[in-house]
């Protein structure tokens, strides 16, 4: 397990990269995951890390399992490798967007 300092970082960093509460992923989850004629139920809708992710938010920071902690690292790298990379997307680069709004950090999204 992580010693108490780096889950503090990991848990503000995490909280930092994804800017979308809740409330948005889910319904972004479900939005994504919905079809013309079919829908996931509520809890089955989105990718398992974006349902992962979820979970996460809905956590408190003593509630957190080693697999929680393994999730924060990956969503923590992706998003700031994409950063690193080029900065945010812009709003024509929709499947970037979409992909990152999949681990809950919406791009577009003015910062807090």
């Amino acid at each position: 397990m992580t010693d108490a300092l780096e889950l503090d970082a990991l848990w503000d960093e995490f909280h930092r990269v994804v800017n979308m509460t809740s409330q948005e992923l889910a319904a972004w989850l479900r939005v994504r995951d919905a079809g013309e004629e079919t829908e996931p139920l509520p809890e089955d809708a989105g990718s398992p890390t974006g349902q992962h992710v979820l979970a996460i938010l809905q956590k408190r920071r003593t509630d957190l399992t080693d697999d929680d902690i393994r999730v924060m690292y990956e969503v923590v790298d992706t998003v700031t490798a994409q950063q690193d990379e080029e900065n945010e997307p812009e709003a024509d680069e929709t499947h970037l967007r979409h992909r990152l709004m999949t681990v809950g950090h919406d791009p577009l999204k003015p910062p807090q």
